[in-house]
C-alpha cells in the first residue's frame, strides 16, 4: 500500500425516527427509595391475602400496587399523591364497572360498555399526564373486572384495589428518601425542585451568548415546572401550613425573577462573566442544604437585564430569610376548560381510537374465550388491557410501542415459563411478585424491560390465583393485540390528522399571545408584575407539551408524521416570541418604553407567525398585535 493511499471511512445511515425511539433508553441513577417501596408493595401484600385465606383479593390489591409503581416517579410526595392517588380512584372505578357488566351483560352489551368507557377515558387522556394515567387504570381495571373470573364482588375487588394503591401511597409518604438529611425530610422533593431551579439559571447564565443557550432555556422551563406541580400539589388546607413549606413557596417564587432576567441575558447573545451565575448557585445550596444564602456576589449593573438579575438576588437573598410566601403564580383550570380538552381536536380524535382498540380487542377476546380457543384459560383480560398500553402516546410513537410491547411480552413469557417450572408454587411465585415490583421503577427507563418486568409480574399473580401456566397464549395475545393497534392507527378518522398536536400549539399560541398583550399593556406595580410572572410561565408550560407533542409525532412513521410536518417551525417561532417578550418586559421595567431593537423583533416574528397561521391553525389573535408593537 502506497503512503498517499486513503483509507475511506464508511459512515452507517442514520436510524428512522421511529426505529432510534425503540432503542432509546432513559439514563440515570437508581432510584432505590421507589425500589424498596415496590419491593415492599405487591409481594407483601400477596403475601398476606395467601395467609389469611383470600388470594384472590391479594391479586386485585398487588395488581393495583404494580400499576401504581408504574407511576411511582422521582418528585414530591404531595405530587405523588395525585399521580399516584388519582389514577387508582379511576382503577377501582373500572374494576367496579367491569365485574358488574362481566357478570350481568351478554357479550354484545359488554362489548358496548366498554367501547364507551374507551371513549370516556380517551378523551380523558388528553387533559394532562395524570388524567391520562386515571385513564389507562380505568381501562385495564374494567378489562381485568370485566375478564379475570374471581368469586369476589365487584365492591370488593374495587376495595382491594384502593387498599394496593393505598398501600404504596402510604409507603411514599411515609419513607424518607435515602439523603434527605437537611430540614424537614417531608418536603425533601420539593427542597429539590427548588434548587434545580436556580440550578437550572445559573446554567443558562453560564450559556449566555453560546450555542446551548436555546437548551438551557428549555431545561429552565422544565425546572420551573417541576417545582410549580411539586409545590402546588393537594393539601389537606388551602394554604402552606407550616414554615417550612411557606419558606420554599417564597424561595421559589424568588426564582422566578431570576429566571425572567436570565433569560432576558440569553436573548440578548452576549456571554456573561462567571460572577454572573455564582449567586444563582449559592441560592440552590442553600435551599438543598435548608441553610442560609450568605454573602452573594452581585453581577454588574450596565445592561437593564444585568440590573433586573441584581435585583433579583436581592429580593432572593431577603426572601430566604423569611417563611412567608404562598403564591406560586399559578391558575387551576376550571372544569370548563377541561371539558373543552376533552372534547377537543385532540381529545376527540385520541377517544375514538382508543374507543375503537379497546372495545374491538375486547370483542376478539371474547370471540376467542367463547368458541374455547383458550382451552382451560377463562381469563381473556390480557387482549384489550394490552391494546391499552399500546394505543397510550405518552409511552412512545405508534411502532416503537408495538416493538418494544411485542419484544418485552415474549421476554417474559419465557422467563416466566423458566421460573414457573423451577419454583415452588406458591411461595416462590409470591417472591417473585416482590421481587418483579421491586424491578420496575428501573425498568420504566425502556417499555421493552417495562413489558417484560410486568409481564412475568401479571402472569405470577394469576397462576397464584389458579390459573394454569399460560405464556404461550399471552404471547399470541399480544401479537394479535399488537396487529389491532397497528391497523387502528393508521385509519383515517373524523376530523383533520394529529390533531392532539394542533391543539397543544394552539394552546401555546393562545398562551403566548396573552403573555405578549399583558406586556404591551406595560401594568406596572406588583400586581401587574405578578400576573405577568404567571402568564410567562403558562406560556412556557404550554409551549413545553407542544414540544413534547411534536417530538412524539415526529417519531412516527413517514404516514402518520406527515400529517405534522411543519409544526416543530411554528413551535420554535413560539418560542423566540415568548423570549422576546420576556426580554422586552425586563427592559420595560428598567427605562419604562420599548426600544427598537426589541419592537422590529417582535414585529418580525409576528409577521413569520402570521405566514404559519392558516397552515397549522393558529388562532388569529396572536398574530393580530403587530399594530400594538
Amino acid at each position: 500500500m502506497s503512503p498517499r493511499s486513503t483509507v475511506a471511512v464508511r459512515t452507517l445511515p442514520a436510524l428512522p425516527p421511529w426505529l432510534a425511539h425503540a432503542l432509546r433508553a432513559q439514563r440515570g441513577p437508581v432510584p432505590w427509595s421507589a425500589v424498596v417501596r415496590g419491593a415492599l408493595a405487591a409481594g407483601p401484600l400477596l403475601l398476606a391475602a395467601v395467609l389469611v385465606g383470600h388470594t384472590s383479593l391479594g391479586v386485585v390489591a398487588a395488581i393495583a400496587a404494580m400499576l401504581a409503581g408504574i407511576n411511582d416517579r422521582p418528585g414530591s410526595r404531595r405530587t405523588a399523591v395525585r399521580r399516584l392517588g388519582a389514577p387508582a380512584l379511576a382503577g377501582a372505578a373500572g374494576v367496579l364497572v367491569g365485574t358488574y357488566a362481566g357478570d350481568h351483560a351478554g357479550a354484545v352489551v359488554l362489548t358496548l360498555v366498554l367501547t364507551a368507557l374507551g371513549l370516556l377515558a380517551g378523551g380523558m387522556s388528553a387533559i394532562g399526564p395524570v388524567a391520562s394515567g386515571g385513564g389507562t387504570q380505568l381501562l385495564v381495571a374494567a378489562a381485568i373486572g370485566a375478564g379475570m373470573p374471581l368469586p369476589d364482588s365487584g365492591w370488593a375487588r374495587a376495595l382491594a384495589f384502593l387498599a394496593g394503591a393505598g398501600w404504596l401511597i402510604v409507603l411514599r409518604l411515609a419513607l424518607p428518601t435515602p439523603g434527605a438529611l437537611a430540614g424537614d425530610f417531608r418536603f425533601d422533593g420539593e427542597r429539590a425542585a427548588v434548587a434545580a431551579v436556580y440550578e437550572a439559571v445559573a446554567s443558562l447564565l453560564d450559556a449566555a451568548g453560546t450555542e446551548h443557550a436555546t437548551a438551557r432555556r428549555a431545561a429552565l422551563t422544565a425546572a420551573l415546572d417541576q417545582a410549580q406541580d411539586a409545590l402546588a400539589g393537594p393539601r389537606l388546607r388551602r394554604y402552606a401550613s407550616s414554615a417550612a413549606e411557606r419558606r420554599l413557596h417564597a424561595q421559589y417564587a424568588a426564582a422566578l425573577p431570576l429566571a425572567e432576567a436570565a433569560t432576558a441575558l440569553a436573548w440578548a447573545g452576549e456571554p456573561l462573566g462567571g460572577r454572573a451565575a455564582a449567586g444563582p448557585r449559592r441560592l440552590a445550596a442553600a435551599v438543598r442544604e435548608s441553610a442560609a444564602t450568605g454573602p452573594l456576589p452581585a453581577p454588574a449593573r450596565s445592561a437593564p437585564a444585568l440590573r433586573a438579575l441584581d435585583d433579583a438576588l436581592l429580593q432572593a437573598a431577603h426572601a430566604f430569610d423569611q417563611d412567608g410566601g404562598s403564591d406560586l403564580h399559578t391558575r387551576r383550570r376550571g372544569a370548563r376548560d377541561l371539558l373543552r380538552t376533552a372534547f377537543g381536536a385532540g381529545g376527540r380524535e385520541y377517544g375514538l381510537r382508543v374507543a375503537l382498540c379497546f372495545g374491538a380487542s375486547a370483542a376478539i377476546a371474547q370471540a376467542l374465550h367463547h368458541s374455547h380457543w383458550y382451552g382451560q384459560h377463562t381469563h381473556w383480560y390480557w387482549l384489550p388491557a394490552t391494546a391499552v398500553f399500546l394505543v397510550k402516546p405518552d409511552l412512545g410513537p405508534l411502532v416503537s410501542r408495538v416493538l418494544c410491547r411485542a419484544a418485552g411480552t415474549v421476554l417474559g413469557a419465557l422467563l416466566f415459563a423458566g421460573f414457573a417450572a423451577v419454583l415452588p408454587h406458591p411461595q416462590g411465585l409470591v417472591a417473585l411478585v416482590a421481587v418483579c415490583g421491586a424491578l420496575i421503577p428501573v425498568s420504566t427507563r425502556h417499555f421493552a424491560a417495562q413489558t417484560a418486568v410486568v409481564t412475568v409480574l401479571v402472569l405470577s399473580l394469576v397462576m397464584v390465583g389458579g390459573e394454569p401456566q399460560a405464556s404461550v397464549g399471552r404471547i399470541g395475545e399480544t401479537l394479535l393485540a399488537c396487529a389491532l393497534v397497528l391497523i387502528v392507527g393508521h385509519l383515517p378518522m373524523p376530523g383533520e390528522r394529529g390533531g392532539h398536536v394542533r391543539a397543544r400549539l394552539a394552546a401555546a399560541a393562545g398562551a403566548a399571545h396573552a403573555y405578549l398583550a399583558h406586556v404591551l399593556d406595560g401594568q406596572d406595580g406588583s400586581d401587574g408584575r405578578a400576573a405577568r410572572w404567571t402568564l410567562r410561565r403558562e406560556a412556557y408550560r404550554a409551549l413545553s407539551e407542544a414540544r413534547a407533542a411534536i417530538a412524539l409525532s415526529a417519531a412516527e412513521l413517514p404516514a402518520l408524521a406527515r400529517h405534522t410536518e411543519g409544526t416543530d417551525e411554528v413551535a420554535a417561532l413560539l418560542e423566540r416570541l415568548v423570549d422576546t417578550t420576556t426580554a422586552a418586559a425586563v427592559h420595560l421595567d428598567d427605562t419604562g418604553h420599548l426600544d427598537r431593537r426589541h419592537g422590529d423583533r417582535l414585529t418580525e416574528l409576528l409577521g413569520e407567525l402570521a405566514a404559519h397561521r392558516e397552515r397549522v391553525g393558529l388562532p388569529t389573535a396572536v398574530t393580530g398585535l403587530t399594530a400594538a408593537v
